[in-house]
């Protein structure tokens, strides 16, 4: 079941996700494939607690009402009181934050995004790759950078979890002009989990981030099988009754 890892002042340092000054796109790499199961209840639980702890202090997500995720992802309304609900005092309440636009700006120099829709504008390899993309990186104002997104505003508050890395990239000088592209991560301050545990980490976070985008994804898939049956059905019917009008027709 889910469990508060972080107090709330520190969710409040929040994940400012995908922001630099504007949305621009940083260095092509390669994004690694997140491989969810947005069927998964356990993985969606945790991935929850997750973003309650380490991204709604500065991250809203507007779009989707806390009662609906109790629904889908079995959860009572005493569990998301105890574990999920840090910024709401109802069940039909959606995920806001208490930041104020102005301090988020003043701090971060751009306000953190509403995160309900990202999963379908970004796809879940580019969230799941953003989060394991933080290096250390001197002449950033806040230490840190990411591949996925060069410059990005938000500071790499899952360190304790993933630790720090360094990245290595390699130089191709091609017409004059000199590239730097991305090669591999070597280690260089651990964290609380190994590789192994802080990709299933970031794994369920980015599946909770799926899920909300589409709360009723899966009742859209059921329906849509149960339509198809109808449509089938209805077919041989049809057919067997244009056969038997047509029988006697030469």
């Amino acid at each position: 079941m889910l469990r508060r890892e972080l107090t709330r002042g520190l969710a409040a340092a929040g994940l400012v996700l995908f922001c630099a000054s504007g949305f621009a796109a940083g260095a092509k790499v390669e994004l690694e494939s997140a491989d969810i199961d947005p069927g998964n209840v356990n993985s969606l639980q945790r991935g929850a607690g997750n973003f309650m702890n380490y991204c709604s202090g500065c991250h809203s997500a507007q779009y989707v009402r806390y009662s609906t995720i109790g629904k889908h992802l079995e959860l009572s309304d005493e569990d998301m009181i105890e574990n999920l609900m840090f910024n709401a005092e109802k069940t039909f309440e959606t995920i806001n934050i208490n930041m104020q636009a102005e301090s988020a700006e003043r701090w971060f120099g751009v306000q953190p995004p509403d995160l309900s829709l990202l999963a379908r504008s970004r796809g879940a390899d580019y969230i799941y790759s953003f989060l394991k993309g933080f290096y250390v990186d001197p002449d950033h104002p806040n230490g840190t950078n990411n591949t996925v997104l060069a410059g990005t505003a938000m500071p790499h508050v899952l360190w304790e979890k993933q630790g720090f890395q360094r990245a290595v990239f390699t130089e191709e000088t091609i017409d004059g002009v000199t590239r730097s592209t991305f090669d591999r991560f070597e280690p260089y301050i651990p964290g609380e989990l190994d590789a192994e545990a802080y990709d299933e980490f970031v794994r369920d976070t980015t599946n909770f981030l799926v899920y909300i985008a589409e709360p009723i994804r899966s009742e859209r898939i059921q329906l849509g099988i149960w339509v198809m049956i109808y449509l089938l059905i209805f077919f041989i019917v049809a057919l067997m009754l244009k056969k038997e009008i047509w029988k006697d027709v030469k």
